[in-house]
């Protein structure tokens, strides 16, 4: 786990502004800066960054968060390495609790990672060159009917048919980055038959048209090649390397990210033609497993961009098995608010061959037909089984138990369960028990709400926005504040003091961006008063110090009236009862003067 501090201490190094400039084109309007929000389509700015608050805001459809917020919604990655990202431009080390690596160590690693990283970069750029002098390589990409635009936006290059062409832009091609990238083949460890070593190195890639694979921030962390001609293998893969691994990575989805907000869903097929053919024929929206079975990352990754992903498969046998591998990686993520779909071509087509021949909107109808994740999965289970036979519709069940017990308890598992129950001639609460899924999905284990108290309103909820907003009053607030805020919202007292104890710690460098993070990672409870603060203007620290020493006064006189008027209503029939109403008398006309003076000083 990272430290809050560390958290904070980025988010005061980084400037929001920077990061995302980076993906977004702002301009300065006021104190704040304007663009086209990337979370909606949109055509007049109605996306906000503010310096000052280090936080971002859309009044179109109300996205807000930090530097890290902005990483993790729009690159679609996880929180740690949203960090790591910002971290790294900055030029400071994320500690990691369960990373043992003395320090020294660790820096040395990253500098090994940036190394690589820079090796890849020259790579591509050599690549991309090299297919400008090369007219057999462009007149294959012509023939598949890719323009020099598509080209250019995946970054495609060409390899020439050398044996160490990267020579030429490595003078040190000894380097050992060159084959730990993945980039050069070392053969000096190998002996020939006479048993000497052959000192043999060489070019991995070699007259194959390049696709550089890109990571979530855009890096270039690895290759496909394709052949020109009818050589094998057709298409070849970067090694596994500290950078690549196939598993985990998607071709073009740094390319398609903001096709895929403008479409409504991610379309995954089966290699870097179809992404790269179906942009140039209007589907940009399109990505690609790298040469294996889609995994559950592969499906974390596709979620966290879009709540609707069409996997598109050849309709012959290799399509379907390798549907039926993505359908096992989507279960436990499938759930009532996502939807997933399949997709199965003519066994005769692909989808570049699909969209050429019987047109683009024929292939959209196609994705809108798709078959939804529901029904394939029992297409599955119920496979060559005979359900006229009891037989048949055991087998059925047996070969649907572990893909309803990977499921998570939702409506949707109770769908299929009721279908199940109807095609094999049994009752729902029968499939249930058999599978031991009796928990009622009505009574499945739901995230509760962070607690039952209601929205906080009128002074409480001006005091505690007040707080969020400026850190540093709450860092400032003494012992008899905290109470007098206990008494005035007793089932708010343990957020308070969590408000406050949090403020405190952040000590003087407390900012709103860092305390709105802190509080994003514990839970939804400040939500709303965070999405407010991002939408107005910035409040001057000293205006706010005023307007909370009169929120507080205001509390007092409240709880002063209230005791008063339960004293008064009890008669006021002893001395110690008498005594505390003048008490209260008194303090009651203090806060008063105390009010008056501060109008006067205003």
């Amino acid at each position: 786990m990272i430290p809050q501090s560390f958290i904070q201490d980025l988010l005061n190094r980084v400037d929001i502004v920077d990061v995302v400039g980076r993906y977004v084109q702002l301009k300065k309007g006021g104190a704040n800066f304007m663009g086209l929000c990337p979370f909606h389509n949109e055509k007049s700015p109605s996306f906000t960054v503010s310096p000052s608050k280090q936080f971002y805001h859309c009044f179109g459809c109300g996205a807000h968060g930090t530097a890290i917020g902005f990483l993790i919604e729009y690159s679609g990655v996880g929180f740690v390495d949203a960090v790591k990202d910002l971290a790294q431009g900055v030029g400071m080390v994320v500690p990691d609790a369960d990373d043992r690596l003395p320090p020294a160590q660790r820096a040395e690693a990253q500098a090994r990672t940036l190394a690589l990283s820079e090796v890849m970069t020259r790579a591509c750029d050599h690549y991309r060159q090299q297919l400008r002098g090369a007219p057999n390589a462009i007149a294959y990409l012509q023939k598949r009917g890719l323009s020099g635009e598509i080209a250019a936006r995946f970054g495609m290059g060409y390899a020439p048919d050398g044996w160490d062409s990267l020579r030429t832009v490595f003078p040190e091609y000894q380097n050992d980055a060159l084959v730990e990238a993945g980039l050069v083949i070392d053969k000096s460890e190998e002996e020939g038959g006479d048993g000497k070593k052959s000192g043999k190195r060489y070019d991995r890639f070699r007259d194959r048209i390049m696709f550089p694979i890109r990571n979530t921030k855009g890096q270039v962390i690895g290759f496909g090649g394709r052949v020109l001609d009818q050589g094998e293998p057709k298409y070849l893969n970067s090694p596994e390397t500290p950078l690549f691994q196939k598993g985990s990575e998607l071709y073009g989805l740094f390319e398609a990210r903001q096709a895929i907000r403008e479409a409504g869903y991610v379309l995954v097929t089966e290699g870097y033609m179809d992404v790269v053919a179906l942009a140039q024929l209007g589907f940009p929206q399109a990505v690609a497993t790298l040469g294996t079975a889609c995994t559950p990352i592969h499906v974390q990754k596709l979620l966290r961009q879009t709540d609707h992903v069409v996997f598109s498969f050849d309709g012959d046998k290799a399509g379907r098995r390798a549907a039926r591998r993505a359908l096992d990686a989507c279960l436990p993520y499938a759930g009532d608010n996502k939807t997933i779909q399949f997709l199965f071509l003519p066994p005769e087509h692909d989808p570049d061959s699909y969209v050429r021949e019987f047109g683009a909107a024929a292939f959209e109808q196609q994705i809108k037909d798709a078959m939804p994740l529901s029904r394939f999965l029992l297409k599955e289970v119920a496979g060559e089984h005979d359900l006229r036979t009891a037989e048949g519709r055991a087998r059925a069940q047996f070969d649907a138990k572990p893909l309803l017990q990977a499921l998570p308890a939702s409506a949707l598992r109770l769908q299929i369960v009721r279908a199940l129950a109807q095609m094999t001639q049994s009752t729902p609460a029968e499939i249930e028990a058999l599978f031991e899924l009796s928990k009622p999905v009505a009574r499945a284990r739901v995230a509760p709400p962070r607690s039952g108290r209601p929205a906080p309103v009128g002074l409480e909820r001006q005091i505690l926005r007040l707080l969020v907003a400026h850190p540093a009053l709450g860092a400032g607030l003494d012992q008899a504040a905290l109470d007098v805020l206990a008494r005035l919202a007793p089932e708010r007292a343990e957020i308070l003091l969590q408000l406050v104890t949090v403020s405190r710690a952040m000590g003087e460098q407390a900012s709103f961006a860092a305390l709105a993070e802190q509080l994003r990672a514990s839970g939804s409870e400040f939500d709303d008063l965070i999405a407010e603060i991002a939408a107005d203007q910035e409040s001057d620290a000293n205006a706010a110090r005023l307007e909370l020493a009169g929120a507080l006064r205001q509390t007092k006189m409240k709880l002063v009236k209230t005791e008063m008027e339960q004293l008064a209503a009890a008669g006021l029939q002893t001395e110690e009862g008498r005594q505390r109403y003048r008490e209260l008398m008194l303090l009651q006309d203090q806060l008063r003067r105390e009010a008056e003076a501060e109008i006067t000083q205003r």
